[in-house]
């Protein structure tokens, strides 16, 4: 009989080691990874559905602040993901020390990463004049640039919220305890989304906010998960178990390591979103149309591909765990679960971007029906239909990254994986300003672009040589 992996609910805290080690016929199957990934999915999933929801209601209101939530979000991810990428890492540090049966290691590692993201957020806040100030200088569409500083404005303010909440979720990602994440996840998303709708549209006696509300909506529901993660961090069951209280100092051993692993990720999701945020510049200023299909494709591409971040969170929980256990064999069988858990929700994406681009499309249709809606659909149809190429690759991708980096081999997925995004971008430059082709065709060399970086980080999962690599033995 297969033991249970949450003996409690989902904020107890009464864990026990031998659940994620022998609680399983086969450990590091299918259903162990289940255990893990499903609620991961489900949190990372509602994530997605708060993106898509601030856009989805701002579509309504008008292409200009649909388009400006794209831009206003990616420009505070490119932002903030370095820190988050760091500060990330905690989850693989934490379980390799909860594999190595250190558990007053974990919430020493948590409170680093907690120091870290502080510190990011007061960077944030000195350079946010600076980054507003570079929009009229990036050719965006003039009716455009208003509404999205006023969206990143109200994030950045509010940025300390979404930061901690990541970084507290992946102390409890790390000790396997994906339930509560996903609790908090969950209670994140019904406040954004209800909130979306009387902020943006100016419900019951409401000022019509439109992008200002839909900002809020986002930082409000970031603060509702967070609080939920401390209540549940600061129980006495958790107090005691990891010796939380006595946690909070700088142990600069702990840090070093978080750092030394941590910076090559941080480095990585930085140097890719600044990638992509240049990408999207570019097919943004191909014109209004181009910049609405665009939105529209990356709205769904991200919805697509949100739920298998949760699969990669939790293979590198695993990894981590089963490293720090001395067991390398059964956190490649992990990955390997992974890799067909995956497959299988990616399958179901690729049907419906081949079957009904255009019901996905129109979803995204304005109150009030325009030519430059129109002239985007056949555009956007087309750029959804080249994602499918690589959603199946991408279920393969997530494992064997969240294998390597919960090893600790970051620093070689840092490389190709930045490597494989700014080639793709003066791909895109030559596409427009050299050979003047079109949009989905630019499209289509980022896709061809991320398959080569499949084949590579293919490559050297296949080596094993992150069987080798020792994090916390010294």
């Amino acid at each position: 009989m297969i033991k249970k992996t949450y003996l409690c609910t989902p904020f107890s805290a009464d864990i026990r080691l031998k659940p994620y080690f022998s609680g399983y016929r086969k450990p590091g199957g299918v259903k162990e990874v289940l255990s893990l990934a499903f609620p991961m999915m489900i949190s990372t999933a509602c994530d997605g559905v708060m993106t898509f929801t601030d856009r989805l209601f701002l579509s309504r209101v008008g292409s200009e602040q649909m388009n400006a939530a794209l831009g206003g979000g990616i420009t505070f991810q490119t932002l903030t993901f370095f820190f988050v990428g760091l500060t990330g890492y905690s989850t693989a540090l934490v379980a390799q020390y909860y594999g190595a049966k250190d558990l007053k290691m974990a919430p020493k590692t948590a409170f680093q990463a907690i120091l870290i993201t502080v510190a990011a957020w007061l960077v944030l806040l000195l350079i946010r004049p600076f980054v507003t100030a570079l929009f009229p200088v990036l050719h965006l569409p003039a009716n455009q640039i208003g509404y999205e500083a006023q969206y990143l404005n109200i994030l950045i303010l509010g940025g300390l919220f979404s930061m901690l909440r990541q970084t507290m979720s992946c102390f409890f990602t790390g000790i396997g305890r994906t339930r509560v994440v996903m609790t908090a996840t969950i209670t994140a998303m019904v406040v954004n989304v209800v909130l979306d709708y009387l902020l943006i549209f100016g419900h019951l006696g409401l000022p019509v906010m439109g992008v200002r509300g839909a900002a809020l909506a986002t930082v409000t529901g970031g603060f509702s998960a967070l609080i939920l993660l401390l209540i549940a961090y600061f129980r006495q069951s958790n107090r005691y178990t990891y010796s939380v209280m006595q946690s909070f100092h700088v142990d600069w051993k702990v840090m070093r390591k978080l750092i030394h692993y941590g910076y090559p990720a941080g480095l990585e999701m930085f140097l890719n979103f600044l990638a992509f945020f240049g990408m999207t510049i570019l097919f943004q200023a191909q014109g209004p149309s181009e910049a609405t299909a665009t939105s529209i494709m990356f709205n769904w591409d991200l919805v697509s591909y949100i739920p298998l971040l949760g699969i990669e969170i939790a293979v590198t929980s695993m990894a981590g765990r089963y490293m720090g256990a001395g067991r390398p064999q059964v956190a490649h069988r992990a990955a390997i679960s992974a890799i067909k858990t995956g497959l299988i929700y990616s399958a179901f994406v690729l049907i419906l971007f081949l079957t009904i681009p255009e019901v996905l499309v129109r979803v995204f249709h304005p109150e009030i029906p325009g030519d430059l809606f129109e002239k985007a659909v056949p555009m956007a149809k087309l750029m959804i239909r080249i994602a499918s190429l690589y959603v199946l690759a991408q279920a393969v991708v997530v494992a064997m990254i969240g294998t390597l980096r919960g090893a600790g081999d970051t620093f070689y997925t840092m490389v190709i994986s930045v490597a494989a995004n700014w080639i793709a971008l003066p791909l895109i430059c030559l596409c427009f300003f050299v050979f003047k082709l079109s949009v989905p065709t630019g499209w289509l060399m980022v896709v061809l672009c991320y398959l080569l970086f499949c084949l590579v980080i293919y490559k050297r999962f296949h080596t094993e040589k992150w069987k080798t690599i020792s994090v916390i033995q010294h």
